[in-house]
């Protein structure tokens, strides 16, 4: 299932592009094809998930696989999230408009910079961290993003499970350490670019 979850999101954006395309069905071989991915495992994939059985020679009605999808994804429930670490980095995911698309609202931002603090970016108002604990359980954020730098990211995670938090996505590079009960995922972007390097040198 684990496995699955992570090609919906591609599934996702591809489908969403047909459907602005005007395209009324799509098949489970056209998709795979497109995406370069085994037909039995699309096949399985949107079977698990669509509320109607694709026609003969037809597939899916496009538009109705898009809302499945969304609502298995939980794109339809927005989840509100709050930042911290606005610095570069972080005024980037602040500015990102696209994801609502995805059911995410990125509330607030937090920072220790007194330059930073009391800015509004991206439409979003910055606060000094020291008020993050008592305005993340007010607003029952449950939700938190790490844009610090590493040697910060365990102290501000610890932050975070103070406030209520349930689950962080970590852009720094450092690991963290967490109760059972809290989801993490990382988003290592300096490990990434080292593997993408690694291929490239093996051409």
């Amino acid at each position: 299932m684990k496995s699955t979850l992570s090609r919906l999101p591609v599934y996702y954006c591809y489908v969403q592009d047909r459907l602005k395309e005007g395209q009324e069905y799509i098949s489970s071989s056209v998709m795979a094809e497109s995406l370069s991915l085994n037909p039995v495992l699309v096949r399985k994939d949107l079977a698990s998930v669509s509320s109607a059985p694709g026609r003969p020679k037809m597939g899916f009605r496009t538009s109705q696989l898009l809302q499945d999808m969304k609502t298995y994804l939980g794109y339809d429930n927005y989840n509100e999230a709050v930042l911290v670490g606005v610095g570069g980095l972080g005024k980037t995911l602040l500015q990102y408009p696209g994801f609502k698309n995805y059911g995410l609202d990125v509330v607030a931002g937090f920072d220790v910079d007194e330059h930073v603090v009391g800015q509004i970016v991206g439409g979003k108002p910055v606060y000094n961290v020291s008020k993050m604990e008592k305005l993340v359980k007010r607003l029952g954020v449950k939700l938190g993003i790490i844009a610090v730098p590493g040697p910060q990211a365990q102290g501000v995670a610890d932050q975070l499970v103070a406030s209520g938090i349930k689950g962080i996505w970590n852009f720094a590079p450092a690991h963290i350490d967490l109760p059972a009960d809290v989801a993490i995922r990382n988003e290592n972007l300096a490990a990434s670019l080292a593997a993408l390097s690694k291929l490239v040198s093996k051409e």
